[in-house]
């Protein structure tokens, strides 16, 4: 593990790639930051549980290439959120944010996610405890409201009192979350995304940092956003279009670094791969997070299979690896 840099270098939420339960672990991290060296990632949303009762090393486990990185927490005990956040800072985390957003029965039992959106003084109270305990920012992902308070004035409410408590950066998943009869999946589907509410929360709070999340699929839809909002986070479609984030640097950030192409990530893939084997770990651990670089051209099926049913019954996985970056050339 990575530890704090001596002097952490600036970073911008311009661009970020949300955190997703079972999608964006390490080594999905490790493959999108050689599309886009400005993206700020963010970790899967773990649980202060986790941490501070099991295997805090693996659950705060990154390679520095990732930077800049945030992790995100789930919780509602100031204490433990505060004893969290001061273990990622001593990870070297560049952000600790915390998850007002999740809408699954399994979290709502435990107090975690969208449901403390019903109980903005609690949020504050986390807040200002992690602020208190750590000098990397703290932020909220939340929604734009939850069944049975989904007003604009009760979310004007949660934002003032978070505000009050001390957080600058607000990233604003413009849907509200049913609490009741709806899976996780479909919560990212069925409730109407709102911008307009999002938009109107930036001119009223235009002191704050504005992070628009929800729905976005292109880097147009990115730029027509950021006319209005301080940054945008891509979730779905960033895990299943990486690519995507190839060109995310010069576009929305105006570097004059080169490109990189579909068949580069993936050779740049390579060493981690090994290093990974070498630890004992299964190749599939990585690339099944590479699946969306191939879409749309000869071969890219062949690519699929490879990665995804070949690979679990390879001999020689990275003789595996090199067919498919073979297959990658010249796109």
């Amino acid at each position: 593990m990575s530890q704090a840099p001596a002097q952490r270098p600036a970073f911008s939420r311009r661009f970020s790639v949300a955190p997703m339960m079972d999608w964006t672990d390490r080594h999905c991290r490790f493959f999108l930051r050689l599309l886009s060296r400005e993206a700020l990632l963010y970790t899967e949303m773990v649980t202060t549980g986790a941490i501070l009762h099991g295997d805090a090393a693996r659950f705060l486990r990154y390679d520095a290439a990732e930077h800049p990185l945030a992790l995100q927490l789930g919780g509602s005990n100031p204490q433990e959120l505060a004893a969290c956040a001061r273990l990622a800072e001593q990870a070297g985390y560049d952000e600790v944010n915390l998850n007002v957003g999740c809408p699954s029965d399994r979290v709502q039992n435990n107090m975690i996610g969208a449901c403390l959106m019903g109980h903005p003084a609690l949020v504050a109270e986390c807040v200002k405890a992690m602020q208190d305990a750590v000098s990397i920012p703290v932020t909220v992902k939340h929604r734009i409201g939850i069944n049975g308070r989904d007003s604009y004035a009760e979310l004007c409410d949660f934002v003032g009192q978070v505000r009050e408590a001390g957080c600058r950066s607000f990233t604003v998943h413009a849907r509200i979350a049913i609490l009741e009869g709806l899976s996780p999946k479909e919560n990212r589907e069925i409730p109407p995304l709102r911008y307009d509410v999002a938009a109107q929360l930036k001119r009223d709070f235009s002191d704050l940092e504005i992070i628009l999340n929800g729905g976005i699929k292109t880097l147009d839809e990115c730029r027509e956003h950021l006319r209005t909002f301080d940054g945008v986070m891509l979730g779905r479609e960033a895990y299943h279009n990486p690519y995507l984030l190839a060109a995310v640097d010069r576009e929305l950030f105006g570097r004059d670094t080169p490109q990189v192409s579909r068949s580069e990530a993936l050779q740049g893939l390579r060493p981690y791969i090994e290093r990974h084997l070498a630890e004992g770990g299964a190749m599939h651990h990585v690339t099944r997070h590479v699946l969306g670089l191939a879409q749309g051209f000869p071969g890219a099926r062949r690519f699929r299979q490879l990665l995804s049913v070949d690979v679990h019954k390879a001999t020689d996985p990275l003789g595996l690896l090199d067919q498919a970056i073979e297959l990658l050339q010249g796109r």
